[in-house]
């Protein structure tokens, strides 16, 4: 199953194109689709009794974030080994945590404003929880997944690193830092949800590669030990890390540009693409 917000209302999309739930359902589901976070099981449920080969055709602009309103969003720093060598810094015995804030949250394929020369890439597998999951099993943590999506995670490295303590949720949610989508994918759409080739690139140029199978923390262990400290709630967002590539780390150090395209790829989940300009 594959979840977006299609011209702002929850859809499927399917081969044939976007089937509008709202109207398929007879109302049985509302049209936001932050609603139907709660509802997932539902949900799957009636999809799976539908019908295939019904929708119809979009255009990639009518694409939005499929979630805009998440009660909680979890960032995850130094998730990829080789990127925390390159930040020069050890492997972490336990996940390092932050937020970003909801208001940073954009579509698949708008424009981001860049409100400074400084501005960094970080291409993330997204998380998207389905089922409350309050201090669950790592054996478990996959049934509270609702599905994945591509993210990136992108940071102004000058206030994110401002001292004397570091300010990453600032630093992390200036308007349009977190792209989302194109769409929910549910686990079992993929033939390995834990080991997918994700990559980033400005105007055709790849600047990181690598799999979400070299996590230091996998998404069942994440869900876990996030779990065991707060209830993660239906609709919250993990954004997993980002592997090694980064601007910053670069000699001499190196940031987004206007006038360039910024796309970002996950296998079997999607891509982004978003025009980056001049704040």
């Amino acid at each position: 199953m594959r979840v977006a917000r299609v011209s702002g209302r929850l859809a499927l999309l399917t081969e044939a194109g976007a089937v509008d739930v709202e109207a398929a359902s007879g109302g049985r589901f509302d049209a936001d689709p932050d609603a139907v976070f709660a509802r997932w099981d539902e949900l799957r449920e009636w999809a799976e009794d539908r019908p295939d080969g019904d929708g119809v055709p979009y255009a990639d602009e009518q694409l939005g974030a499929p979630v805009l309103c998440p009660a909680q969003i979890f960032g995850i720093g130094l998730n990829y080994r080789d990127h925390a060598a390159e930040s020069g810094v050890g492997v972490p015995a336990t996940p390092a945590v932050f937020t970003k804030f909801a208001s940073c949250l954009t579509g698949p394929y708008d424009t981001v404003r860049l409100p400074s020369a400084g501005v960094d890439w970080e291409v993330e597998l997204v998380v998207v929880i389905g089922r409350r999951a309050d201090d669950v099993a790592e054996e478990n943590a996959w049934s509270h997944v609702a599905g994945l999506t591509v993210g990136q995670d992108l940071s102004e490295r000058a206030l994110q690193l401002a001292g004397p303590v570091p300010q990453f949720s600032l630093g992390k949610s200036y308007p349009g830092f977190g792209p989302l989508g194109p769409s929910i994918v549910t686990p079992d759409e993929l033939p390995d949800p834990d080991d997918l080739e994700l990559s980033c690139s400005v105007n055709e140029e790849v600047l990181q590669k690598g799999r979400t199978r070299d996590m230091v923390f996998s998404v069942p262990e994440l869900v876990a030990r996030l779990s065991a400290v707060c209830p993660l709630l239906p609709g919250d967002l993990i954004f997993t890390g980002t592997p090694p590539g980064v601007g910053m780390a670069r000699i001499p150090p190196r940031f987004l540009s206007p006038g360039t395209t910024l796309v970002s790829r996950i296998e079997g989940v999607g891509q982004l693409r978003n025009p980056l300009v001049a704040r």
